[in-house]
């Protein structure tokens, strides 16, 4: 009997929880998609690029998800049971409030190691992928992206043309460059051949130029210079078509995994911004997977109390719940970021208060004790007070 009880309540659970994991990852991958179908679109990149970079973004989304999912699953499972009295009907057969909890905290321990294997593992693996991902659509963006006797601006402050590519497509032949980076002095450059070249140490894709000469006028259009080179490298900036270009000596603090943060927070000479960025990221990786618990614990004792419109309800009550939260959780990230409070009870705190929370209202809802803090008004055999009770005398 008992085992039928918590497979009706996990069912109850598990449905909504899949349905809303759905469609919150998919309303915020919808920002990234259409980023990246521009990239497919308009920059000529690949499919099948397009899909593996949407797969390596995917967990940055889940670690968020996951809780929410938990906790909106909650609040309507068992809101639907109260809201048709089958909480009350098992109340009434002798299972306690504990016992209906069980299959919610087995369904908080799986969402808890869901999310932890996210946070840990598969984020930084995640993240440093799409970065070197992004890197290789960039080379490949800058190779399919130049075409013959064709003026190309995708770089940004570099217009390229080239008069002939061979069919390998290793070189290019006859090549003009007109260079505005420097906008005091734009020159432009005059090659008889032209070599891709991308360094992945660096993450830099240059354009090495071969016999050739480079024009140079000042802005007063009095001095003119030219210098010849057997070789000239241009760098080609591509963070204006993919993403914001990140320096390629260093992992991002969400690039790494515990073991390499401690080690990096360990270490001497790091600047006290990057110590606390680092700081709020190893935080992260822990509160965020435990914030499963915390959301089923206060869910049970808010998601039982009987309402008939218990979907709405829930749902409605879940987003209150996870905006409180996140409003907490990203104060106090700024209060760290600007070193007004310690990393970690800026990101502890929000996973204590929700706690203490939970723990109180977990407490009164298995003890039958209301939350209101208004008192009972005595019966009427105990004496009723003034104005009370449905004999008090009224005049004729």
């Amino acid at each position: 009997m008992r085992r039928l009880i918590n497979r009706y309540i996990l069912k109850e659970i598990a449905v909504p929880f899949c349905t809303i994991l759905l469609v919150l990852t998919f309303v915020l991958l919808m920002g990234k998609i259409l980023q990246l179908m521009d990239l497919m679109i308009n920059k000529g990149i690949a499919f099948a690029d397009i899909a593996r970079l949407m797969i390596l973004l995917m967990p940055s989304f889940l670690v968020f998800t996951i809780p929410i999912s938990l906790l909106m699953a909650i609040l309507i499972g068992l809101g639907r049971l109260s809201g048709d009295n089958e909480i009350t009907v098992l109340k009434m057969s002798g299972v306690s409030l504990y016992q209906l909890s069980l299959p919610v905290a087995c369904a908080a321990l799986a969402a808890f190691v869901m999310t932890a294997t996210t946070s840990l593992f598969l984020v930084p693996f995640g993240n440093l992928a799409s970065r070197n991902l992004l890197y290789d659509m960039a080379k490949q963006k800058a190779s399919i992206g130049i075409r013959e006797k064709v003026f190309i601006d995708d770089f940004q402050g570099i217009l390229l043309y080239a008069e002939k590519i061979s069919v390998q497509g290793d070189f290019l032949e006859g090549v003009l460059i007109s260079d505005n980076r420097i906008t005091r002095e734009p020159s432009t450059i005059i090659a008889r051949r032209a070599y891709l070249i991308s360094n992945p140490d660096t993450m830099v894709v240059t354009l090495r130029l071969e016999d050739g000469s480079m024009h140079t006028v000042d802005a007063g259009l009095k001095n003119y210079r030219k210098m010849d080179f057997r070789f000239y490298d241009v760098r080609l900036d591509l963070a204006a078509s993919l993403s914001e270009k990140k320096e390629a000596d260093a992992k991002s603090g969400a690039e790494m995994t515990i073991a390499e943060l401690i080690s990096k927070l360990r270490s001497l000479g790091i600047k006290d911004e990057a110590l606390r960025e680092m700081a709020i990221e190893l935080n992260k990786k822990l509160t965020i997977p435990l914030s499963c618990l915390v959301f089923a614990l206060i869910g049970v004792p808010v998601g039982i109390r009987a309402h008939r419109s218990a979907r709405s309800r829930g749902f409605a009550i879940g987003l209150a719940l996870v905006l409180a939260y996140y409003l907490l959780r990203l104060g106090g990230e700024a209060l760290v970021e600007t070193g007004r409070l310690s990393p970690v009870i800026g990101t502890w705190t929000p996973n204590a208060v929700f706690a203490v929370a939970g723990i109180i209202s977990f407490y009164m809802a298995a003890s039958e004790k209301p939350l209101s803090l208004h008192r009972r008004r005595p019966s009427a055999a105990g004496g009723n007070p003034e104005g009370s009770g449905s004999e008090a005398q009224r005049p004729s």
